[in-house]
């Protein structure tokens, strides 16, 4: 009888993995019809960018990034800080199909970021390099990704300065700012943690652990949220002012900014094995997940503070941040089945919820996303950086429940 028993929870047990087996493989069928016709409009907005002759001095343009409000696609240059989402979505689906065309149309708008390697002027190295040649080179061992990788990872270092202890993160509004340090920077720092593995020069991992010990020490509240911008006085190091660019106030916990201090406190326990950073990322995600204004369907708003909750935007692109750092948290925490249930929950809920149908939004995967309320710029559209780590997250998922490694 309890052979019986036993035998019969194995199989209820199989077919449970079976049949969420089967939900990603369709999820993944619908990504692929979708991003097939992605291509379709990329291709005729490329063809009619080029052909306006105003455009002719001006950089061309290689990535989708968003809608405009009327629906039509938004392309950017390689050096929009968002162009290196799509290639990464291109990897992901190729990664997970594991068919040659992906790799192509992967390995082509990968190849259009290469100059981008030696662009000192940005801060987004990591999120336009270490997303398409990063993955990469992780799935193909491609040697000249590698070399792109250091040199980029060089080019970043550049904007460090040892007396603050961080990256610089923007140059621009000098008049608002001394050295601007923003908390979406803490991701930039898996191109420097990669390129000392690549390349055996540890101070690229000496300016990660600086920054992220200064980020650490500077940019978050005694509960935990962060502050979206840290400026800091370039003589003596010292913190000039905490503001936000992004965010409802200046005091405000703005929801992706939350997410990349998860994400990034998460990325760089990995890297380190400091538990300060592992200990940071609990913290970061008991804020989020304890949060009274977080609704149900863990979707967040676009602002823990904004002043209209429930009627506010959200955010899908900061849930799918979260969802893919919680399952990596999930590794390392003795929270750990807790925070896998809290990613798992996220994601079902983008599925059935936040993803676009076949054949509209310009094939873009999610939906309800926000770039910048403030500004009211990108507010209630489908982002590219949603998808990427949408995908992300899926496939981090995936590996978990196939006791995979994720990397």
């Amino acid at each position: 009888m309890k052979s019986r028993i036993l035998l019969l929870i194995l199989l209820i047990g199989v077919g449970s993995l079976n049949a969420k087996a089967q939900q990603l493989k369709k999820i993944f069928d619908d990504t692929e019809k979708q991003t097939s016709f992605m291509l379709d409009q990329v291709n005729q907005t490329k063809t009619a960018w080029l052909n306006d002759v105003q455009n002719k001095k001006k950089p061309e343009v290689v990535s989708p990034r968003t809608l405009t409000p009327d629906g039509k696609l938004v392309m950017v240059p390689a050096k929009d800080w968002t162009s290196g989402f799509f290639p990464g979505v291109l990897w992901y689906i190729y990664e997970f199909t594991g068919k040659e065309q992906w790799k192509e149309k992967a390995e082509a708008f990968t190849a259009n970021l290469e100059k981008e390697k030696f662009n000192a002027g940005t801060h987004d190295m990591g999120f336009k390099i270490y997303c398409s040649y990063g993955n990469g080179y992780r799935l193909t061992n491609n040697t000249s990704y590698r070399d792109i990788i250091i040199q980029s990872a060089k080019t970043l270092s550049k904007r460090f300065n040892p007396k603050v202890g961080c990256i610089r993160s923007w140059d621009h509004n000098k008049e608002k700012w001394d050295y601007p340090v923003i908390i979406d920077n803490m991701i930039n720092l898996e191109l420097l943690f990669a390129a000392t593995r690549l390349s055996g020069d540890s101070s690229f991992y000496k300016i990660a652990v600086s920054h992220a010990t200064t980020t650490m020490k500077n940019h978050f509240r005694s509960d935990y949220s962060s502050f979206h911008v840290v400026d800091y006085d370039t003589l003596t190091g010292n913190v000039i002012k905490k503001t936000t660019h992004q965010g409802f106030s200046n005091e405000s916990a703005w929801a992706r900014g939350q997410a990349w201090g998860l994400y990034g406190f998460t990325m760089c326990y990995r890297e380190t094995k400091n538990k300060a950073f592992l200990n940071q990322a609990e913290k970061i995600a008991g804020f989020i997940f304890n949060n009274p204004t977080l609704p149900k369907d863990l979707i967040a708003y676009w602002d823990f503070n904004a002043p209209n909750i429930p009627n506010e935007p959200r955010d899908a692109s900061a849930a799918a941040v979260m969802a893919s750092a919680l399952y990596e948290l999930s590794l390392y925490s003795t929270q750990g089945k807790y925070f896998r249930g809290i990613a798992d929950k996220i994601t079902s809920n983008l599925t059935s919820q936040y993803r676009s149908k076949i054949g509209e939004n310009q094939g873009f995967i999610l939906i309800h996303s926000t770039g910048s309320k403030p500004m009211n710029s990108e507010v209630d559209v489908p982002l590219n950086y949603a998808d990427y780590y949408y995908l992300e997250a899926l496939l981090r998922g995936e590996k978990l429940k196939n006791k995979k490694p994720l990397f």
